[in-house]
This record gives C-alpha cells, sequence and structure tokens, in this order.
C-alpha cells in the first residue's frame, strides 16, 4: 500500500495539503453518505493500516541498570522504584525483548498487524558500547543515545532489517528523540544536531522505515507575547528566531530524508510543537513531501487542543499516527480522534500508544480495537 501524498513535488504537496484544509473544514458526511460511497473495509483491511508501539511496552525492553544518583529527593526515589517493580512485573509475565525480537514480539502479540513505531532508545546492544555515544552524565561519562554511523551498528542496523525480512513485519516509523536542538540559536549545537538527524535518516532508510519523527528543540516553553511598548499591542518576537531555525533545519532534514526515502516528521510534542501552528508554519514553510505532521492524540497543553489542534495537523498527515491513550487524558474519544483524521483523507498507520499506569500490552490491545471499530 503505497501512503506517499499526492502531488508533484513542493508544489504539487502545497496544494494537496491546501485542500486537505479545506476537506477537513467542511462539514463531516453523514453515516449514510460514507456508507454509499464505499463498502467498509474488511477486518483485515483495517488491521494493515495498524502499528505496534515501542514505546507502549518500553519495560519490557533490556537497558542497562544505573545506579540511584546522589540527591534525589523523596519523590524521585518513590518514582524510581515504582518503575522498576513495574518492569519486574511486565517481565515476569511477558519476558524481555530486545529490539531484534520485537517484530516476532508483535506478530506474536498484535495477530494481524505487521507494522511497528519503533523507539529510538530501543535501538543498539547494550553489551556493546561501541554501538552508542559518550553522554556526560553528571560529571560522568555513560554510554548515551544509540549512534547510527558506528561500523558496529550498521551491522546490528543490518540484522534488524534481516529480522523485519524474515517476520515479514515492517518498521514503518521511528520516534526518535535522539536529534536535540533542531530550532537552537546556538548554531553549533543546531548543526550537531542535523548531523545526527541525518545519520538516523540513513538508519532508517537501512532498515525500510517511511518516517522519522524528529523533535523541534527549542524551548520547552513557548515564549509568551509582551507588549511592544513602542506600539502599544502585544508581539511575539523571541519566538520568531526559534522557529526561523527550525524551518532552516528540517528543510535540509526533508532534502536528505529525500535521498534516502524516508520522510522527517513533527510530532505535537512539546516546546515549539506543542502549539499545532507552529508544526503548520514550519511544515508549509519547507514545502516538500518529506516534511509533514506526525500527531498524537493526546500530546496537547490542555484539553482544548485534543481535538481542536489535531484538526490543524490531520491535513499535514500521511505516514504515521499515534493514537494515544495518556493518563493525562484517560478520557480521550479515540473513535472521534480516528474521524478527524480520516475524514481530512488521512490514508497513513494508526500505531497505539499506551501511556499509563498498568499493563502496556492490554492497554494498547484495547486502543487498537477502538481504532479498528472507528476506521
Amino acid at each position: 500500500m503505497s501512503i506517499d501524498p499526492t502531488g508533484d513535488g513542493r508544489r504539487g504537496f502545497l496544494k494537496t495539503a491546501g485542500g486537505a484544509a479545506a476537506a477537513a473544514l467542511a462539514v463531516p458526511a453523514t453515516p449514510l453518505a460514507r456508507a454509499t460511497a464505499a463498502e467498509a473495509p474488511s477486518r483485515e483491511e483495517k488491521l494493515k493500516r495498524l502499528a505496534s508501539n515501542g514505546w507502549s511496552v518500553r519495560h519490557l525492553f533490556k537497558q542497562r541498570e544505573l545506579p540511584a544518583r546522589a540527591g534525589m529527593t523523596d519523590e524521585q526515589r518513590r518514582r524510581r522504584e515504582q518503575y522498576q517493580q513495574e518492569r519486574e512485573t511486565w517481565k515476569k509475565k511477558y519476558g524481555e525483548l530486545t529490539l531484534l525480537d520485537f517484530p516476532q514480539f508483535t506478530r506474536d502479540t498484535y495477530p494481524g498487524v505487521t507494522k511497528m513505531d519503533l523507539f529510538s532508545g530501543h535501538f543498539g546492544d547494550v553489551e556493546d558500547d561501541s554501538q552508542f555515544l559518550k553522554a556526560d552524565v553528571r560529571g560522568e561519562m555513560r554510554p548515551g543515545d544509540f549512534d547510527p554511523s558506528q561500523p558496529s551498528s550498521k551491522r546490528y542496523l543490518d540484522r534488524l532489517a534481516e529480522t523485519i525480512a524474515k517476520t515479514g513485519v515492517r518498521a514503518a516509523h521511528i520516534s526518535n528523540n535522539a536529534p536535540r536542538n533542531l530550532a537552537d540559536l546556538d548554531e553549533a549545537k543546531r548543526r550537531e544536531g542535523i548531523q545526527v538527524a541525518k545519520h538516523w535518516l540513513d538508519a532508517a532508510g537501512q532498515i525500510g522505515a517511511v518516517s522519522m519523527r524528529c523533535n523541534t528543540g527549542g524551548p520547552r516553553i513557548i515564549p509568551a507575547a509582551q507588549v511592544d511598548p513602542e506600539l502599544g499591542y502585544p508581539a511575539n518576537k523571541e519566538v520568531v528566531p526559534y522557529i526561523r531555525k527550525a524551518i532552516e533545519s528540517f528543510r535540509e532534514l526533508a532534502d536528505h530524508g529525500e535521498k534516502v526515502g524516508v520522510k522527517v516528521t513533527i510530532e505535537n510534542h512539546w516546546g515549539l510543537a506543542a502549539h499545532p501552528m507552529n508544526i503548520w508554519i514550519i511544515v508549509r514553510e519547507v514545502a516538500s513531501p518529506y516534511c509533514e505532521a506526525s500527531p498524537d492524540f493526546c500530546n496537547w497543553e490542555h484539553e482544548y487542543m485534543l481535538y481542536h489542534g489535531l484538526e490543524v495537523l490531520a491535513p499535514l498527515s500521511s505516514s504515521m499516527v499515534h493514537a494515544k491513550r495518556w493518563t493525562r487524558f484517560p478520557d480521550v474519544d479515540i473513535a472521534r480522534c480516528v474521524r478527524i483524521m480520516t475524514s481530512a483523507g488521512y490514508r497513513g498507520y494508526f500505531a497505539a500508544e499506551y501511556e499509563e499506569s498498568g499493563d502496556g500490552v492490554v492497554g494498547s490491545k484495547q486502543i487498537l480495537e477502538e481504532v479498528i471499530a472507528a476506521l
């Protein structure tokens, strides 16, 4: 199934995105009209549009055991103990995984689902430090993010690609936290983030992924407008340089993504991307079919964004959506979110992301069923 956006190059993308935006604002078709327009897809056809989500079952992935750091508060210690207890409970029930196990885990755990949304923090063999960057953690040098550019890492990615081919479960998307500072005003930091992202786009191409999320970086909280003392009206001059840098970074990454056949996406994921209009601006200014949004149903700063923010991002999306239930918005209407996406013409994948306390496997299965019912 092809899920590339229609249109010829950058102009075609803008025309298509604009048309989809208009369609998203139109009055939704009635159920009867939808039924007469096309025959309802079968469950098997719907399953082709679903994806497992590595973050939902993060407690199952093998990881380095780090000692408790000095100076932790009682609350931090409580959270650490809770996290460790959850890990042990999940592992006793489902076993321990590496990313090389996840394709088969997906096939066995979510019957009929043949796509995956992989989290960057699960990449690499934690027994091989040569695959990871060195990070200064409170004055101590430790292995940090997976580094796809290393020879040992490329061999690891080859093994992952072989496993994907063998199981027939495709890596549709990478949710990536490794590239940082893409909107940073410090040019050296921004260039470093771009280089990391390019290495990861190469890796995504190596394992056959369709798209990869990169965070914008910049201030975690968007600067607020201030009253201009000379003109007497509100102006937000502080945010403009960050948006400009994000546009420059994502334009360069889209060009690189086009070369390796992987789209770079922006998720509503805090900082500049916490507001959907900033994502709209960046994507439209980049104006490439290799730069788009990958919306999350729950990553919003307040409840009025739950559906209206999604309406802004839906026309900019063609590859991956996080169908998410989160502790902060436990009552999110998954079906309504799915309808917003499909009404805007979205034909990509829905990854079931469960981020509440409790069993992530069971929670993910429930979300998958809700998406199936709404498609």
